[in-house]
């Protein structure tokens, strides 16, 4: 059986990642790139998908793991009856090389230990041709060959490589697992002591950027920004949202969705939290990157992206997967790429206000993008569209879609020089937007705004209108409507993103939007509800400090795609808001 989320840890080298299980397993890895096609894939499967597992051969009584200090590098002490052992996870800094290094150190008596490495090319469905070399072993499957270096000696099958060994105090091995191209030689010797204390350096140096006193939260903030650095791709600038795909949402449910992407939805939020940091070079990275994937086509803007910055994301199921705890299907792409979402004009535009803002100084690609998106927005506000969930059902027009349109209109006019007769138009489509919000989006008889148009449902999206400046919130409505999402979505102090219906097909309650709740009481002037809040969210991160889009109350445990960097971003700018002057979306 699959095993809980919260049981993985990450590591990774700045364009791919990996999820290590406290059992010493690597369940999850798509290499050479994040969203390239998985070789360890035992997450979404059993462990005959691709796994490379390093692990006491008799029963583990205990498990203890951290991060070593503020950095990616990851270790796991196992004790057994006849002693304790520990495990190194990392992957060094991709320079030319991408690579998984992996020590086990004897901290007392002797241990027997067992390796399992049998990686499974194309989700799970193809064995690489593995041969013995010295001091290791090699394979390759169509583009890709693996090289593994070991202190110890392996043998190799048909189902990949192995290694039993016994491992006294003080005893030490090495084992690296290098990709390369299958048409290259294996790859050269890596000097495991040098690349661990590089590998240190470098999370420990990009930390130090960070003030810890700016909040009471220092730890939380400082993990939620090596994750939120570790997701982001060294080379574009661009932030995935989750380094999976098909972590299901509802419990052996289809709302199993591919998060290897980067959504423009998440720019602002993105932009703030590292400018909020300190760390005005990622922010600026990800606003070249946002103009890059934009190029000079705004009419045809998607909603999501390649961490290059590439457009197509083709949606298909992986039918040899049996899922994660048999939720199926296993998708990879994601057609939601080419959904309609008016928010997603908004959100750009903010981003790029922001940016502007704080000093990062606009380009002339920047204004044309600007303008054009504009231009375009004042074409379309007016139809319907799927939303900020992404509804694959029939189109509508969401209060808080039409709000962002308001939000994109708004931020030209303010940071945008424009011809007059095009202010005086989008001037025009602001006025209107917000009073068509205001009057539509606004429920007389419920006494809250409101999903979508007419609707009688709430949406904690809703909570977003405060945090981009649309009403104040304590404006009456505004506040209305935040203390019955409180009452009314609240579960056990996290929100949800809509009411349970009770059905069995409900989903866990939404990090983020418990995140936007503490934004909301902050701004309301009530930090005592809001810090509670944040502690919520922060009591169900796992052992490691890390956090999923979802948490499912009943079942105590972490739900969706792990970790999550929209919740990551919560936490950083929520714990920094409440401890001092932060730049809050909705500013001047």
């Amino acid at each position: 059986m699959s095993k809980p989320i919260e049981s993985y840890a990450l590591i990774g080298d700045g364009e791919t990642a990996a999820l290590v299980g406290r059992d010493g397993s690597i369940d999850w890895l798509c290499w050479p790139d994040f969203d390239d096609d998985a070789c360890l894939c035992a997450l979404l499967g059993t462990n005959r998908n691709g796994r490379w597992s390093i692990a006491p051969r008799g029963a583990v009584l205990d498990t203890a793991r951290r991060y070593r200090g503020d950095t990616m590098i990851l270790e796991t002490v196992m004790k057994t009856t006849d002693g304790a052992v520990r495990i190194t996870d990392f992957m060094p800094i991709r320079e030319t090389l991408s690579a998984v290094v992996r020590i086990v150190e004897g901290l007392a008596g002797t241990v027997a230990l067992d390796i399992d490495l049998s990686p499974r090319f194309d989700y799970g469905a193809l064995a690489p041709w593995w041969e013995a070399r010295e001091g290791g072993a090699a394979s390759v499957a169509g583009r890709h060959r693996l090289t593994l270096r070991a202190s110890v000696p392996v043998s190799v099958d048909v189902r990949g490589v192995k290694a039993a060994f016994r491992l006294r105090e003080g005893e030490r091995h090495t084992f690296v697992l290098t990709r390369t191209d299958a048409w290259d030689s294996d790859a050269p010797h890596l000097d495991v002591d040098a690349a661990l204390g590089a590998t240190q350096a470098h999370w420990e140096r990009w930390i130090s950027g960070f003030d810890p006193t700016r909040t009471r939260w220092a730890a939380a903030v400082k993990r939620s920004l090596l994750t939120l650095k570790a997701l982001t791709h060294a080379r574009s600038g661009g932030l995935l949202a989750a380094p999976t795909t098909s972590l299901p949402e509802v419990p052996a449910g289809g709302m199993n969705w591919d998060y290897r992407y980067s959504w423009l939805r998440d720019s602002t939020f993105t932009l703030g939290a590292f400018l909020n940091a300190g760390f005005k070079a990622e922010a600026t990275a990800w606003r070249d990157w946002l103009l890059r994937a934009i190029a000079d086509d705004p009419d045809n803007l998607r909603i999501m992206y390649r961490a290059d910055g590439s457009r197509h994301l083709p949606e298909w199921t992986v039918d040899a997967l049996p899922g994660y705890r048999e939720a199926r299907p296993v998708r990879v792409g994601n057609a939601a790429s080419t959904q309609k979402q008016l928010d997603v004009y908004g959100e750009v535009l903010d981003t790029l206000a922001l940016a502007r803002r704080v000093g990062i100084a606009a380009t002339d690609h920047q204004c044309v993008v600007e303008r054009r998106l504009a231009e375009h927005l004042a074409q379309v506000w007016q139809d319907r569209d799927a939303g900020i969930w992404e509804s694959r059902g029939e189109p509508k027009r969401y209060t808080y879609s039409k709000a962002m349109c308001w939000v994109g209109f708004d931020r030209v006019l303010r940071h945008c020089d424009l011809p007059g007769e095009l202010r005086a138009t989008l001037a025009e489509c602001r006025d209107k937007v917000r009073a068509e919000v205001c009057r539509e989006g606004w429920n007389v008889g419920l006494g809250t705004f409101t999903q979508s148009y007419g609707s009688h449902d709430l949406d904690a999206s809703l909570l977003l209108l405060p945090l981009v400046g649309f009403l104040e919130a304590t404006e009456p409505r505004m506040a209305a409507t935040i203390e019955r999402i409180r009452g009314d979505l609240d579960q056990n102090g996290l929100i949800r993103r809509m009411r349970a219906k009770g059905d069995g097909e409900d989903e866990g309650a939404f990090l983020p939007c418990s995140l936007w709740m503490a934004d909301c009481l902050r701004l309301q002037g009530r930090p005592e509800l809001a810090e509670d809040y944040l502690e919520r969210v922060l009591g169900v991160a796992n052992d490691v400090g890390l956090l999923s889009e979802e948490y499912d109350v009943p079942g105590r445990c972490l739900t969706g795609n792990f970790p999550q960097a929209l919740t990551h971003l919560g936490v950083v700018n929520t714990a920094l808001s409440l401890c001092g002057p932060v730049v809050d979306r909705g500013g001047g």
